[in-house]
C-alpha cells in the first residue's frame, strides 16, 4: 500500500518539517521547455498569438452522477445559480474553518457531468468528500503526464490560443465568424472536420480561447492550428514561458492547502497519498502549519464567495469576511538588489539563493517574508520575470496598511536554515527591496481580463 499523508507526517513529527525538506523536485510542466526562447515566447501573447499546450501539466477530475452538482455546491464557495451546461468557473474550496484548500477550473460539460481541472490539492479534497459522504457520484481521474502511467495519452487535449491575433486565427481555423461568447462560457467549433469545444477567456488581458477534445484528436488539431497560424505570427510557447504566465494575470497557482489541522482533516490525511502533499519553500518559517493558511480574501477571491448556499466552512468564512484581510498586490523587485544577488554567485563566500528565470519558485508552495521597517507585513508568493514589462515581480498578500501602490517593502529571499530539498543549494538569506503595485501589474490586464 502506498504511504499515506498521515503516515508521512507521523514519521517526521511535524507537517512543516516534512514539507520544508520534501525530497521531491519542483513541479515542472512536462512539455518542451523552450521552442525558441522564453523571452520571445512571453511576448507572443501580447504581440501576436501564442499556442500553449495544457494537455500534460494539469489533472482532470471528471465528476458524474445525479449528486454531482450537490457535491460541488457543498464543497465550493461559489454560487451555482444558473451554472448551466457550457459554462465554466474558477471553483474555490475551503476547509471547515474557512481557510483555503485551493482552486481549479470547473467545466459543466453535460447534464450531471463536470470536469474539475487544475492542481491536485482541491481535486483531492472534492473527491474525498464525495467518496466518504452520502453522494451518488462517480469519479474518473486523469492525472497529469508526470503522474500518469508512462506512455499513456491524456484523456483530453487542451490548447490555449492567446493574444491579439487569436480571434483572426480562430476565424481562419473555423472558416466562419466566431460568435460572441461571454467570459468563461463555452462554444463548439469545427476545425479540420473535427468538432472542438472552446472556453472563452484571456491571459494578461488579451483575447483567448481554450480548445479541448478527445486526446486522440489532439495531434490533428495542433497540426491544423500551426498550419493556419503562420500568417498570424503564431508562436509555440514552452514550459518556461508558460509557467510564468500567472504573474501577468495575478493568479497564485499553489497556496499551501489548509488540510493539516481542523475538523475532518485527520481522516482526510489517512486517505490522501503522501506523494500529493507537495513541498514548502521560502523565507517564512513557523513550526505551526496554521500560520501558512490563507483565506480566499487574502488572494483576492472575495468576488467569488457567495453565501447563497450552505457549504463546508460557510460559517467560519462569514467570520473571516468580517475581519481584516490581506490584500493581493504585485511587488516589483529592486533591480540593484537583484543584480547584487546574482553577482554574489561570482564573489567569495556563500552566495544568495539562486534566482531562476523566468520563474523563481523552488517548491510547490513558495512563501517568503515581506517586511516594512523590519516588521512582518505579509508574504510573497510566486516570483519571476515579465518580459513585456521588463520587471522582476512577485505576487504577494500584504496587510492593508502596506498594500497601497508605491509603498516600499523588503522581500527576504532564501532559507535560514537551508532546507534539504533537492532544489536548495547552500546559500545565505538576503533582503531585496520591492515596491507595491496593483495586481495584475499591467494596466491593460487589469482593465481587460474579464471583459465580455
Amino acid at each position: 500500500m502506498p504511504e499515506t499523508a498521515a503516515e508521512a507526517i507521523a514519521s517526521t513529527g511535524n507537517a512543516v518539517e516534512l514539507l520544508r525538506n520534501a525530497q521531491s523536485r519542483p513541479t515542472i510542466f512536462p512539455v518542451t521547455p523552450e521552442f525558441t526562447n522564453w523571452r520571445s515566447e512571453q511576448l507572443s501573447w501580447r504581440q501576436s498569438v501564442a499556442l500553449l499546450d495544457q494537455s500534460h501539466h494539469m489533472t482532470d477530475l471528471f465528476i458524474s452522477g445525479p449528486d454531482a452538482l450537490r457535491l460541488l455546491r457543498d464543497t465550493g464557495v461559489n454560487s451555482f445559480e444558473s451554472f448551466d451546461v457550457d459554462k465554466a468557473k474558477q471553483f474555490i474550496a475551503v476547509n471547515h474553518e474557512g481557510y483555503l484548500i485551493g482552486d481549479a477550473i470547473l467545466f459543466h460539460l453535460e447534464e450531471d457531468l463536470f470536469d474539475l481541472v487544475g492542481w491536485f490539492m482541491v481535486l483531492d479534497w472534492v473527491q474525498y468528500i464525495g467518496e466518504t459522504g452520502d453522494y451518488d457520484v462517480t469519479f474518473e481521474r486523469d492525472a497529469n503526464s508526470l503522474m500518469r502511467e508512462p506512455g499513456a495519452a491524456p484523456k483530453l487535449y487542451r490548447y490555449e490560443l492567446q493574444g491579439p491575433n487569436a480571434l483572426a486565427l480562430m476565424e481562419k481555423l473555423t472558416r466562419a465568424p466566431v460568435p460572441q461568447t461571454k467570459f468563461f462560457h463555452m462554444a463548439k467549433f469545427t476545425i479540420d472536420g473535427v468538432e472542438v469545444r472552446s472556453l472563452r477567456h484571456g491571459m494578461a488581458g488579451q483575447p483567448g480561447f481554450e480548445l479541448f477534445g478527445p486526446g486522440d484528436q489532439g495531434e490533428q488539431i495542433r497540426d491544423a492550428i500551426i498550419a493556419a497560424g503562420a500568417e498570424f505570427d503564431l508562436v509555440l510557447v514552452g514550459a518556461k514561458a508558460y509557467s510564468s504566465a500567472n504573474l501577468e494575470s495575478a493568479w497564485v497557482p499553489s497556496p499551501l492547502p489548509a488540510i493539516f489541522t481542523g475538523e475532518g482533516t485527520a481522516e482526510y490525511l489517512r486517505w490522501l497519498p503522501a506523494n500529493r502533499l507537495g513541498s514548502l519553500a521560502g523565507s517564512f518559517t513557523s513550526d505551526d502549519i496554521e500560520h501558512y493558511y490563507l483565506t480566499p480574501y487574502d488572494l483576492g477571491y472575495g468576488r467569488s464567495v457567495a453565501f447563497d448556499h450552505d457549504f463546508i466552512g460557510r460559517a467560519a468564512l462569514e467570520k473571516h469576511a468580517a475581519t481584516n484581510q490581506l490584500t493581493k498586490v504585485t511587488l516589483v523587485w529592486n533591480p540593484e538588489d537583484l543584480a547584487a544577488a546574482q553577482r554574489s554567485l561570482y564573489e567569495p563566500g556563500i552566495p544568495a539563493k539562486y534566482i531562476e528565470f523566468p520563474k523563481a519558485r523552488y517548491g510547490v508552495y513558495q512563501v517568503d517574508r515581506v517586511l516594512a521597517d523590519g516588521i512582518a507585513v505579509g508574504i510573497s508568493h510566486d516570483a519571476g520575470y515579465i518580459t513585456g514589462e521588463q520587471v522582476f515581480a512577485s505576487l504577494a498578500s500584504l496587510d492593508a496598511a502596506h498594500a497601497e501602490p508605491g509603498t516600499e517593502v523588503v522581500v527576504v529571499w532564501g532559507e535560514e536554515p537551508n532546507s534539504t530539498k533537492p532544489a536548495v543549494e547552500p546559500h545565505r538569506q538576503i533582503d531585496i527591496r520591492a515596491t507595491v503595485y496593483p495586481a495584475p501589474y499591467s494596466s491593460f490586464a487589469r482593465e481587460n481580463y474579464r471583459k465580455n
